[in-house]
């Protein structure tokens, strides 16, 4: 499949191939929204505890005698039903958010997601390598000029380039990130994929296995 290339004047300048094994993949909804569930719950912060009875402070000796005092019973002021006493069932540290799901699935997805990208005209490509000065006015000039305008977008480099994430950095609703480090929740957080084609071929050889 073959796409315009856009200059920093938004013209079109040429075309480019792109691989079928990573641009043309059928979209399967379960797999994508099964890959997304797992990036998210893999970011969670497990922030939320609840001191249980075993952990407030306190509670070393009876409140009172077992018998003759006509009160309940209580053996601890640590008890859930006392005030400052611990959490029945509160939140814990211990909880394990996470979710694995293999390689191939998590690339599957990723490449759907792509292809998705491509056939609903929301990928850019740009042929040329990068700004020549940290410059938020020169990187918001190019944005103006490509169909992307003022929707949000994700800005695909090859490598880490200093001068575009600093030119990038201060624009609303556009963010950076390595082509190395594509996954599936970065790309369905921004409507629009912005890459120079060195991107592509990075694409290529991090994630198709060799051979």
């Amino acid at each position: 499949m073959k796409i315009p290339a856009y200059n920093k004047k938004g013209e079109k300048t040429t075309e480019v191939l792109l691989p079928k094994e990573i641009f043309e993949i059928p979209f399967n909804s379960d797999l994508v929204h099964q890959v997304a569930i797992s990036l998210k719950s893999n970011k969670r912060r497990n922030i939320a505890h609840a001191k249980d009875r075993s952990e407030v402070s306190g509670g070393g000796r009876k409140p009172w005698r077992q018998k003759g005092t006509g009160r309940a019973r209580h053996g601890s002021t640590r008890s859930p039903i006392w005030r400052g006493g611990g959490v029945t069932f509160g939140p814990q540290k211990k909880r394990n958010f996470s979710k694995i799901v293999p390689k191939q699935m998590r690339r599957k997805a990723l490449f759907m997601v792509l292809s998705a990208k491509v056939k609903e005209n929301l990928l850019i490509v740009l042929d040329f390598p990068g700004l020549d000065e940290i410059k938020t006015k020169s990187a918001y000039s190019i944005l103006k000029s490509l169909p992307v305008k003022d929707n949000s977008g994700l800005f695909v480099l090859p490598k880490i380039d200093k001068k575009s994430v600093l030119s990038f950095r201060n624009i609303p609703k556009i963010e950076t990130i390595e082509a190395r480090n594509l996954n599936v929740l970065d790309l369905l957080s921004f409507k629009y994929l912005i890459m120079p084609k060195e991107s592509i071929k990075v694409i290529k050889e991090t994630f198709i296995k060799k051979g």
